[in-house]
């Protein structure tokens, strides 16, 4: 399959979701597709740079960024509140795998790989800890990247 094809697809598929995660959040049922538009952009943009071989933890950090940008934009127009839009918006770039996997590794007794999950899955989580204000994100974002060079 070819990759436009499959990024189509996770678009798609992203939107349900988050549409999914919006009606049992409550979200308004007039800004549940706008709900699963933010939530689709994100993990594009995450998708995209997964398969472009950037780092998992660099790329939630570009997606929630761009995610939080989009929640804001939507708000503004919609004149609805920031979070109907941002706490929907972030439910696929959620590392329910993450945890998942540790978890798992830790039960079979491998605590190496459980670690190396655990530890990935503590630097995404710890990255969706988005800001009340625009300019609060760009200088976590800064702060990330900083950290992220460091290592």
């Amino acid at each position: 399959m070819g990759f436009i094809i499959e990024s189509m697809i996770e678009f798609f598929v992203a939107i349900f979701a988050t549409v999914s995660f919006a009606v049992l959040f409550s979200a308004p049922k007039k800004e549940l597709l706008l709900c699963g538009l933010t939530g689709a952009i994100g993990w594009i943009v995450y998708f995209i740079m997964i398969n472009s071989n950037f780092d998992a933890v660099f790329a939630s950090a570009i997606a929630a960024f761009v995610l939080s940008v989009f929640a804001r934009l939507f708000a503004a127009i919609k004149k609805q509140p920031v979070t109907v839009y941002l706490l929907t918006g972030i439910f696929p770039l959620v590392p329910g795998a993450g945890i998942f996997y540790t978890a798992y590794y830790l039960f079979m007794g491998d605590n190496s790989t459980a670690g190396a999950k655990g530890v990935l899955t503590f630097k995404i989580a710890d990255l969706e800890k988005l800001k009340p204000k625009p300019e609060d994100d760009i200088d976590y974002l800064v702060d990330v990247l900083k950290k992220i060079r460091k290592e």
